[in-house]
């Protein structure tokens, strides 16, 4: 179990999950790097938005946003937003993305994840019957009024009940 996976069980003993999750994020020095900020959880954690400034630490060669910064900020949210709505009875990686670079940034860039309760029940019920699926989830970062896309990242969610993902593993 890895020691975001602990501090996280430990965390929620005290503090509500929407406050965790944002605090948790933003105090995460590999999140931090990406110069990404939570700034609003949803209680229940099916809206997420996040703010990506724009500063002499992520300003490329050409002084535009470096598209690291803005891969790495939407990179970790769709999957781990995702664990924490299904719960511990489902298995969620990472499994492909793809980001593509609409326009060079120069301003802040935002950016929502969302999951609907339609989507949720979706997913519950192709996993219900094929035991593993894959998901596409799709993040466009935004100007601050979410008029102009900058870039666009296309996330592969692989999602499988937890007892088939661990029989499948010894199988292998």
């Amino acid at each position: 179990m890895s020691i975001y996976k602990k501090l996280t069980e430990f965390g929620e003993q005290f503090v509500p999950k929407a406050k965790l999750f944002k605090f948790g994020f933003n105090a995460s020095p590999m999140y931090r790097r990406s110069t990404g900020k939570v700034v609003f959880a949803a209680e229940n954690l099916s809206l997420i938005k996040i703010k990506l400034r724009l500063s002499w630490k992520n300003k490329n060669y050409v002084n535009s946003m470096f598209g690291g910064s803005m891969f790495s900020a939407v990179d970790p949210i769709p999957m781990i937003q995702l664990i924490h709505l299904l719960g511990k009875d489902y298995v969620v990686w990472d499994k492909a993305a793809t980001i593509r670079f609409k326009r060079p940034a120069r301003e802040h860039l935002f950016a929502d994840f969302t999951y609907t309760q339609d989507e949720l029940k979706y997913i519950k019920s192709c996993v219900n019957e094929q035991n593993e699926i894959e998901i596409e989830k799709l993040t466009e970062l935004k100007n601050k009024n979410g008029d102009i896309v900058y870039s666009e990242i296309l996330k592969t969610i692989y999602i499988a009940d937890k007892n088939f993902f661990k029989n499948k593993r010894k199988i292998k």
